[in-house]
């Protein structure tokens, strides 16, 4: 199934992001982690790909889910460092594993290559990329990342947001975007996308909290800000493990279910391959639409 057609149900879209472990033990312990979340009717989820680890590992790994375990699945793939006849065969490789959701992203480029070059006939951003999918027949439903609180790369919200506007017009059927923490810049972000004519459903993202130095590190790399309330109930289980998690599990029930009532289509949740923290907060979702 694409993932865009999910959207026309009415009904709220929940899906789970993973991204594929280093060791054959970690990807069963991963497997057995979504054999969990299953229980729960994700409509989808998807697995990333970073600069370290090779396509053909996300390709079968989101074929796995797919197939094997039997969830909806969808593929994030970079071109940082890739061209277009690298791409192609890629794409080819996603095409004929039967997975039908793509989420293409530009990625960054080496961490260890300060002066990297990209290939000649590379790509430069994520809408090139989208460009390419759709110029050579393609039939993926394309996702796209956005960012709620302006990518941490783009001089400004109004030309992030135009960035945004080229990649949807290349072809991107939904956005997600990147974690939050405060509702209301998401709210904003959807009003100011509407206005600029983006149309396509736009996914909350959200990364429920189990571990404050983790989540801090992480929000301080994506440009995420923390409301200062929570900084403080963060702060005062700096050094008890369950007692952040609870004041995480709280704050994202509390967060998701405004999303949901003022309009969000959907909740896609930043996971870090683990399950008691995300099965807590959608099982409390699911009791709303019972």
């Amino acid at each position: 199934m694409r993932i865009r057609d999910l959207f026309s149900k009415g009904t709220p879209v929940f899906s789970f992001e993973f991204f594929p472990p280093k060791t054959d033990e970690g990807e069963e312990k991963l497997m057995a982690t979504v054999q969990r979340l299953k229980e729960l009717e994700p409509s989808f989820v998807s697995v990333t790909k970073t600069g370290g680890k090779p396509a053909e590992k996300t390709i079968e790994l989101t074929a796995r889910l797919k197939h094997e375990v039997g969830v909806e699945a969808m593929a994030h793939m970079t071109c940082a460092t890739a061209g277009r006849t690298e791409m192609h065969r890629i794409f080819d490789m996603i095409r004929d594993a039967a997975i039908e959701n793509v989420l293409p992203l530009r990625g960054d480029p080496p961490a260890d290559q300060p002066n990297f070059v990209r290939p000649p006939d590379g790509f430069g951003y994520a809408n090139e990329l989208v460009q390419f999918i759709r110029e050579r027949g393609y039939t993926f439903c394309l996702a796209g990342a956005a960012y709620p609180e302006k990518h941490p790369q783009a001089p400004s919200l109004e030309v992030d947001l135009r960035n945004l506007k080229n990649k949807v017009d290349a072809g991107v059927d939904v956005l997600i975007t990147q974690m939050f923490y405060r509702n209301a810049d998401y709210f904003a972000f959807v009003e100011r996308a509407r206005a600029l004519g983006i149309m396509v459903p736009i996914v909350a993202g959200i990364m429920p909290i189990t571990n404050v130095g983790q989540i801090e590190r992480i929000a301080k790399l994506s440009g995420a800000a923390i409301p200062t309330e929570l900084q403080q109930d963060l702060d005062r289980t700096r050094n008890d493990e369950a007692g952040a998690r609870e004041v995480g599990i709280t704050y994202a029930i509390g967060q998701c279910r405004e999303l949901l009532q003022r309009g969000a289509p959907g909740i896609h949740f930043y996971t870090l391959n683990q399950s008691p923290a995300t099965s807590a907060i959608l099982r409390a979702l699911r009791r709303d639409y019972a």
